[in-house]
């Protein structure tokens, strides 16, 4: 009756599996996935301010930085952030943290002083098979269309909502 009724709940609040062949459960998941995301924000300074990766990056894991530290259950973390279990979500900052290691070593952004690209121009025929990806002339009735609708006289949203929103009588 005991342990039946004082460890029962601590036991549900334990994932046993996460259902995944060779994941294994992570008990302390949200002190690891704090210090991930922590040491993600810490290597993404050195990568330009204006870059697009860091920005993702720093949007995305300040995101789920934050979730971490509010809340202090797995499924709490899971639900909030809603990429999969915490387990995942692990594996997931690892290899981003492996990631950036490489993009840093690779400089995608970085172009060197004085480098000049080099045009090949090639005049061979394409064969007919070959998509070449350019849009043919749009129809004459989307032209048509087009100076229709602009020609309307522009409606007024919010009396139209407001109109709406009236009861009738």
């Amino acid at each position: 009756m005991f342990l039946r009724r004082f460890a029962g709940p601590l036991l549900a609040k334990v994932k046993e599996t996460t259902g995944i062949v060779g994941l294994d459960v992570v008990p302390n998941a949200r002190d690891v996935l704090i210090s991930l995301y922590s040491k993600t924000l810490k290597e993404v300074q050195s990568v330009p301010e204006d870059e697009g990766y860091r920005k993702a990056v720093e949007s995305f894991t300040r995101h789920r930085l934050k979730v971490c530290q509010e809340e202090e259950e797995w499924e709490q973390i899971e639900k909030r952030i809603g990429c999969g279990q915490v387990e995942e979500l692990i594996e997931e900052a690892q290899d981003e943290l492996k990631l950036m290691a490489k993009m840093i070593e690779w400089d995608p952004w970085g172009v060197p002083e004085g480098y000049e690209c080099e045009i090949i121009e090639n005049d061979a025929p394409i064969p007919k098979h070959v998509p070449q990806h350019r849009p043919g002339p749009l129809p004459e009735e989307f032209y048509n269309t087009l100076e229709a609708v602009s020609s309307l006289p522009k409606i007024d949203e919010q009396a139209t909502i407001s109109k709406e929103s009236q009861p009738k009588e």
